[in-house]
């Protein structure tokens, strides 16, 4: 299973909550129209199930790849908070190796490591296979599904973990106010060189920002960020 432990918040986190406090409100500036909510719905729908259709085989050949690279389990079911507070389970390409919990916890500096930033840079349990998988995104293709049955959407603020959640302080109940995505304005936006504080940052900014317009254009550049190998 891969590793989904909790930290709390540093006190470097906090200083850095407190300049952003300065820039963004706690409180939702600007809520989209109902036709908003049902063009975004609908879009979800329609694509999800068109990118599920058509992926089949991509799905196919990614499974075969991960149960002969290792002989473990093809997915990853990560416990996240979505909208509302409701939490379900994100389905993933699993990309590290099966014992990824036991690793982390025999290994106090990675430890250490990961709970400052959630991440870890070279992670020494990502398998062969799911590097390339990270490196390309192709793991979140799964998340189709969870689009598709309204637990997320093609945009939106990153995913979190529930235990993540404490985190965003004073931000928690509006980040809580919109469905997670599998991409955001954080994943177009240099993910793995970002913080912790500036991922809150960029979630609170989307949902501020949120239009048909704006979420087009995330879905546009995506693409172009994936070739790149900066983002998602």
């Amino acid at each position: 299973m891969e590793h989904i432990t909790a930290t709390s918040s540093s006190h470097t986190e906090q200083s850095s909550a407190s300049r952003i406090a300065v820039i963004l409100s706690t409180n939702i500036v600007h809520e989209p129209s109902m036709v908003y909510h049902v063009s975004k719905r609908l879009l979800d729908i329609i694509l999800s199930a068109l990118g599920i259709l058509f992926l089949l085989p991509v799905f196919l050949i990614i499974m075969l790849c991960i149960k002969f690279d290792d002989g473990g389990q093809l997915f990853h079911f990560r416990e996240i908070i979505g909208l509302h507070g409701r939490r379900f389970r994100a389905l993933k390409f699993r990309t590290m190796i099966p014992d990824a919990d036991t690793y982390l916890a025999a290994h106090p500096e990675l430890m250490r490591k990961f709970q400052q930033n959630m991440k870890l840079e070279r992670d020494p349990r990502i398998t062969r296979i799911g590097l390339f998988l990270r490196k390309t995104s192709l793991d979140e293709l799964p998340q189709l599904f969870n689009v598709l049955y309204g637990q997320m959407s093609l945009v939106g603020p990153r995913m979190i973990h529930p235990s993540e959640l404490p985190r965003y302080g004073e931000w928690a109940t509006k980040r809580l106010s919109v469905r997670p995505g599998i991409t955001g304005l954080w994943q177009i936006s240099g993910r793995q060189r970002t913080s912790y504080e500036e991922r809150i940052m960029y979630d609170m900014r989307y949902i501020d920002s949120r239009s048909c317009i704006n979420d087009f254009v995330i879905l546009v550049k995506t693409p172009k960020v994936l070739f790149k190998h900066t983002g998602v």
